[in-house]
């Protein structure tokens, strides 16, 4: 844990909630370095130091904070989580990353978070005054049935912390957001961390909001910095009632279902 990163967190959620934002959602691996030989180093537990911090800028600032993710130590596994606090300061849910990031691409990238991490088994969603909000990590947005489900279960907005890397960034990140908004007709945040060349593992940076139509409404660079967008959930309304794939789904010749509630 980097009380350091903490105190910036802390600053980051005021500076934001001074500039009206409801909803605030931190960064993947936000308190430490993203890499299998760092998790175990800085695993906690949650409750913790992190969390607890995070509660507090909930709670001072009045907002919904998606707190990026931390490692958490339970029972002897370590999980990639991310916690999410109401303007109360409780904790409203906790998303363990459900898939683990285990790719190989020869000669630029190899990362197997299996080496350390176990994966979440349950999908996570919380209530707020504006809408409901799915949760994934990184990875997670790969995985289109998950967001389908969430889409499915009253879902506007899904939110994932993520730290895309110099090789799956430029590629992948963009595309993935705008895919998952227009699929399913909902509002897509992603949050990443600032870049950092020096970094054992080094993020792509550009942290984004897409809207339903799949228009990046709101984005980063590389450096760091606070994006702003506001969820229009009228627009979503008539994009929904202009190109009604909800209701022309054939349920009749395939689904896609939750086995497990979260």
């Amino acid at each position: 844990m980097s009380t350091l990163r903490l105190i910036k967190s802390q600053k980051i959620v005021k500076e934001a909630a001074g500039q009206g934002a409801k909803v605030v959602v931190l960064p993947e691996c936000f308190n430490s370095p993203y890499g299998t030989g760092f998790f175990a180093e800085y695993a906690e537990k949650i409750p913790g130091e992190s969390t607890q911090v995070l509660s507090e800028a909930a709670k001072e600032c009045g907002v919904y904070l998606v707190g990026g993710s931390i490692p958490e130590e339970d029972g002897g596994k370590i999980y990639n989580t991310c916690s999410i606090f109401g303007p109360d300061g409780k904790l409203l849910v906790k998303h363990r990353k459900i898939h683990l990031f285990d790719i190989d691409v020869p000669g630029k990238i190899r990362f197997q978070e299996s080496e350390t991490l176990s994966p979440g088994n349950s999908l996570s969603m919380f209530e707020t005054p504006f809408c409901k909000v799915g949760v994934g990590i990184c990875y997670d947005i790969r995985f289109a049935e998950l967001a389908q489900i969430y889409a499915k279960k009253g879902c506007q907005l899904l939110v994932y912390p993520g730290a895309f890397n110099m090789t799956t960034g430029p590629a992948h990140w963009e595309l993935l957001q705008r895919g998952r908004a227009v699929d399913n007709q909902v509002y897509v945040a992603a949050a990443s961390p600032a870049r950092d060349e020096s970094a054992s593992y080094v993020a792509w940076g550009h942290s984004s909001v897409v809207n339903p139509w799949g228009e990046v409404i709101a984005k980063a660079g590389s450096e760091e910095s606070i994006v702003y967008a506001d969820i229009d959930l009228q627009y979503l309304a008539d994009m929904r009632q202009q190109l009604p794939i909800t209701t022309q789904r054939r349920n009749d010749l395939y689904s896609v279902n939750s086995v497990q509630e979260g």
